[in-house]
């Protein structure tokens, strides 16, 4: 499974980003697809996923201000609103056959991409 995140960039408090995950290689039907973010000295945290049943999951701090979709069995969106200066990270997708909050359960990445985010 290949992964390629895209969409991050520099953003002022407030403002928003959808940041997208292209995903190849396999079909992804049996997939869960997920977004981690890591900071500057921090570890690598979940943010969002949507698991192979559909079901979505967001980390409570960021419920009310980030969503996650996807448009079909290959491209998955995290769309950012009312973003903060600590938010500012870089975001990777991911891609697991067993869904899970746990970095290590995801063994298909992304790139990345930098979200920041100025006060």
């Amino acid at each position: 499974v290949q992964l390629q995140a895209s969409g991050g960039g520099l953003v002022q408090t407030g403002g928003s980003l959808r940041l997208s995950c292209a995903a190849s290689g396999r079909t992804l039907g049996a997939y869960s697809m997920g977004w981690f973010r890591q900071a500057p000295g921090k570890e690598r945290e979940f943010v969002a996923a949507i698991a192979s049943s559909g079901g979505r999951a967001i980390l409570d701090s960021m419920k009310g201000r980030f969503t996650v979709s996807k448009n079909n069995e290959n491209t998955v969106y995290l769309q950012m609103n009312s973003l903060k200066p600590e938010d500012t990270a870089i975001y990777y997708c991911a891609a697991t056959r067993t869904f899970s909050y746990r970095v290590e359960m995801w063994p298909h990445w992304g790139q990345g991409t930098l979200v920041t985010v100025s006060s």
